[in-house]
């Protein structure tokens, strides 16, 4: 941080002293400008950053064109401040003109072409427009492997980005397959203790514990945790980072005392370093609540969340991803602690807010939609709960797959909301083709396979079909439990 304090002390009355001497049209002027906003958004700053960066992007076109090569570099630049600022839709906005245009006037092999088109696949990652993200970045890969080589960092950068992406829409071990070779030649062509390498093997350790691999993925994070507090010291930005995704990895893996005995000192130290409104200091007490919640200390972690809302509303922005991503933790945990409708009234319009600014394909929309279905069945509202799931599973079939993991978690909530309607003979139709995909993508023994098998018996059994019932269970007839009032197994609803 002390670095971009830096920079910011030093653009600052530079711009000021060039703006009296030279005038604030001055080329030099007009390089500081962006200068400082660069610093700005590097600390954080983003709004900051945007202030100086849009009426800059409209002096330099009024000044020299829209077409001029500085015109589109600030252009991109905007686009950057705007997504770093949850600001994804006017990113996208900006980005894909742009792109025509560098398209038109340099070319498709140009290198600021392709890093446009890079961007763009970026951006409609962040949107949650995984897939239109995965149709640039392949042919992206491709080009720059041709144009700039398999070893550019350009190069190197784009295929991590395709295993993120590929990881996103649950292809998790189509990412390791790029991951993990990708890894090895970082470390050869940059060194084991570059940057980018290190990113790498935190980005390996998340999709093995998207593919389950929660040993593997800690094994990594514990090493990774070590190595950058030898090479970059204990309070770096990239070692508290470290320190945060291992207490994420702790807390995937129910190890939720690790991960909160490194979550709270963890907050202490970012507050300290980084300043108690900084976006990663945010992001730690966000964490830490998950962490509470996590291990059932649901009014701690309400009280983290409700001034954390607040302070990410002043600081980021209503519309801010992480701003509605705290609203969407706080209706959980108000549903945890048995408030179901104040959790129903953030829910709601949240899921407008979301489409608006994320869209409405985005995961995160996506799952709050799941989860005012999961408040909404909590409240005894059967048919509104349906009103849900029937739209979200034909959109996450549409979005994620048929077979991605909360695709199949959503059959399966639909399901138990049958039943709850009465509608037995609907929930048997969605889990008897449901329970191979589980058994394919999960595993026989996973739990979410297991409560399948559970309610698609409990199906069976309320319909009458105890002899089916039992054949799945493995059962006697002697074990026939009572079909008047089945027993279901635990509702998958994720709410993440």
């Amino acid at each position: 941080m002390t670095q971009q304090q830096d920079a910011i002390e030093f653009f600052e009355p530079l711009l000021a002293d060039r703006q009296k001497s030279l005038g604030s049209e001055h080329p030099n002027t007009l390089l500081t400008r962006n200068n400082l906003a660069d610093a700005y958004r590097a600390a954080g700053r983003t709004a900051d950053a945007i202030a100086i960066l849009e009426p800059l992007r409209d002096d330099l076109e009024r000044l020299h064109g829209a077409e001029h090569p500085n015109t589109m570099l600030i252009r991109g630049n905007l686009a950057g401040a705007y997504q770093a600022a949850g600001r994804t839709q006017d990113a996208i906005a900006l980005l894909e003109p742009l792109l025509a245009d560098r398209d038109r006037l340099a070319g498709p092999k140009h290198p600021d072409t392709l890093a446009t088109r890079g961007s763009l696949a970026n951006a409609y990652q962040a949107a949650g427009r995984t897939q239109d993200a995965i149709t640039i970045y392949e042919p992206l890969l491709a080009a720059r492997d041709k144009i700039l080589g398999a070893e550019h960092p350009s190069t190197l950068n784009t295929r991590g980005n395709l295993a993120n992406a590929l990881q996103d829409t649950g292809r998790a071990q189509d990412a390791i397959e790029i991951l993990e070779p990708l890894r090895s030649d970082l470390e050869r062509i940059l060194g084991s203790e570059h940057p980018d390498t290190l990113a790498s093997r935190g980005n390996l350790a998340n999709a093995y514990q998207a593919a389950g691999r929660g040993k593997d993925a800690i094994e990594i994070l514990e090493q990774l945790r070590t190595d950058l507090e030898r090479i970059l010291g204990d309070e770096h930005p990239d070692t508290l980072a470290s320190r945060g995704n291992l207490a994420s990895a702790y807390q995937a893996a129910r190890r939720l005392e690790d991960a909160i005995a490194l979550s709270e000192p963890l907050l202490a130290d970012r507050e300290r370093v980084l300043g108690a409104e900084h976006p990663d200091t945010l992001v730690s007490r966000a964490n830490l609540a998950g962490a509470y919640q996590a291990a059932e200390r649901t009014q701690d972690a309400i009280t983290i969340l409700e001034p954390l809302l607040a302070d990410q509303g002043r600081t980021l922005g209503g519309e801010h991803p992480n701003t509605l991503s705290t609203r969407a933790n706080l209706a959980n945990a108000y549903q945890d602690a048995g408030r179901t409708q104040d959790a129903i009234a953030l829910l709601e319009p949240l899921i407008t807010e979301q489409g608006r600014t994320l869209g409405a394909d985005h995961l995160a929309t996506l799952n709050t939609r799941n989860n005012l279905a999961n408040a909404y069945q909590d409240a005894g509202r059967t048919q509104d709960t349906i009103g849900v799931l029937e739209p979200l599973l034909a959109d996450r079939e549409r979005i994620l797959g048929a077979e991605h993991p909360n695709t199949l978690r959503t059959r399966n909530n639909l399901a138990i909301v049958y039943m709850d309607a009465g509608r037995n003979d609907a929930a048997i139709a969605i889990y008897e083709p449901l329970l191979p995909a589980l058994e394919r993508v999960l595993g026989a023994e996973h739990p979410d396979t297991v409560g399948s098998r559970n309610n698609l018996a409990n199906a069976y059994a309320a319909a009458g079909r105890a002899e089916d019932a039992d054949r799945l269970l493995g059962r006697t007839g002697d074990e026939i439990f009572d079909t008047g009032q089945p027993k279901q197994g635990p509702s998958l609803f994720d709410v993440s």
